[in-house]
């Protein structure tokens, strides 16, 4: 058994330590730090009453490495799991070099002044990493994540010649809410507001935010119009498996959601451009973060199911061969067991299975890696076991557009 440092107290870290809780033969203690220190002992008192095993709690302002590091010191865990915001992976990753521990997060670097969804920040840490003998994994949610594991999983097993990729984000659930996101607002608005970008011919195509769109009929939800956008898994995957003449990334919105997102953006309330509000500054979009239901407390409302996965056309054994590997998961579910909805669910789940790939050495290397650069195998196992199991269908011939 490891013990484990976890940083992040939203929806995520919630069904992370939940999780890993649950799976005693391989965590051993936990600590859960977060700035919000009353938010990680709701989560403490939701593990032990749910669990029956208790965890630490610690205060935490992880954009200071000092802070972060004297922590991380005196936990002396063997892997601290990043479920922080993004803006903060560097100052983490920065502690973990310190002191000498291994890291993994869910979402890539990215500047609080600018939406720049980009792993060179982090892939910039190898040598350092490298030197000290030290693992950092990157992206281990669902989508940076399972989604990775599935496209080396196909590559593997299903489709050897790869030729076109696509990622399909479907969340068919409503929590009765006018509006609200189903992750952390801010990052969540910032994403479905930036430029598409899909990876062709060599090359990064880009286009304008939510102008290309098609329906989908998603198993077990339906038919949903999806639309293309920027996904930091497209950045890796196009690297890893350079075979890969196109990759794209989709995901679905509701007319709701994207009519309220337009007049938010009209009134500029999406902006990340400080502004002067009675003598003080203030950044719109952290102004409306704050005003917008919390997504750890959708949970209870939420009903309907979440479909992700990944098509692939290329061929297999010399013939055409395009496959749709993919995980339904019920909102209803998720709640039931560890109290978050399946958004949350999707990504806390396999945060806590890379944790465990991690320090039961089954992926580990020294340097700064992403999920499809290790055997998708043990990974595409636990999922079965923990919650998120998955089933591919052969389709008849690729997607039409």
């Amino acid at each position: 058994m490891s013990d484990i440092l976890v940083i992040g107290a939203g929806g995520v870290g919630s069904v992370a330590v939940h999780k890993m809780a649950m799976n005693k033969d391989i965590f051993g203690h936990i600590t859960l730090a977060s700035r919000r220190v009353h938010k990680c002992q709701e989560i403490a008192d939701s593990v032990s009453q749910r669990t029956g095993n208790s965890i630490d709690v610690a205060e935490l302002d992880a954009d200071n490495v000092s802070d972060t590091t004297q922590l991380i010191e005196r936990v002396k865990p063997s892997l601290v799991v990043n479920l922080a915001l993004p803006y903060q992976d560097l100052a983490i990753m920065d502690a973990c070099l310190n002191v000498g521990v291994d890291y993994l997060d869910t979402a890539n670097y990215e500047p609080r002044d600018e939406a720049k969804f980009e792993y060179h920040w982090q892939w910039a840490y190898q040598e350092r990493f490298e030197k000290k003998g030290l693992m950092a994994l990157l992206g281990s949610g669902f989508d940076p994540g399972v989604t990775n594991v599935f496209t080396a999983y196909i590559k593997k097993h299903l489709v050897s010649d790869m030729k076109t990729l696509d990622i399909l984000d479907c969340n068919g659930g409503d929590h009765g809410q006018h509006f609200a996101t189903n992750f952390n607002p801010e990052i969540n608005i910032r994403e479905v507001t930036a430029a598409a970008r899909h990876w062709e011919n060599g090359q990064w195509v880009e286009t304008p935010a939510l102008s290309t769109h098609h329906s989908y009929d998603f198993p077990e939800v339906g038919a949903r119009n999806m639309y293309l956008m920027y996904h930091e898994e497209l950045e890796s995957l196009s690297k890893h498996f350079p075979e890969l003449s196109r990759a794209r990334f989709w995901m679905t919105f509701g007319d709701a959601y994207l009519k309220h997102l337009e007049v938010l953006q009209n009134v500029g309330l999406t902006s990340i451009e400080p502004i002067m509000y009675e003598g003080k500054e203030i950044v719109p979009l952290q102004f409306l973060k704050a005003v917008l239901p919390d997504p750890g407390d959708l949970g209870k409302t939420t009903k309907g199911k979440t479909c992700i996965g990944n098509i692939v056309s290329g061929k297999q054994n010399g013939k055409e061969r395009s496959v749709y590997l993919y995980n339904v998961c019920d909102h209803e579910d998720c709640f039931a067991e560890v109290g978050s909805q399946a958004v949350s669910y999707t990504t806390g789940v396999p945060a806590m299975i890379g944790a465990a790939m991690m320090v039961e050495k089954k992926w580990h290397k020294a340097g700064v890696y992403n999920m499809e650069q290790f055997d998708p195998d043990p990974f595409m196992m636990m999922l079965n076991k923990h919650g998120l199991p998955w089933q591919y269908i052969d389709l008849d011939q690729p997607l039409g557009f």
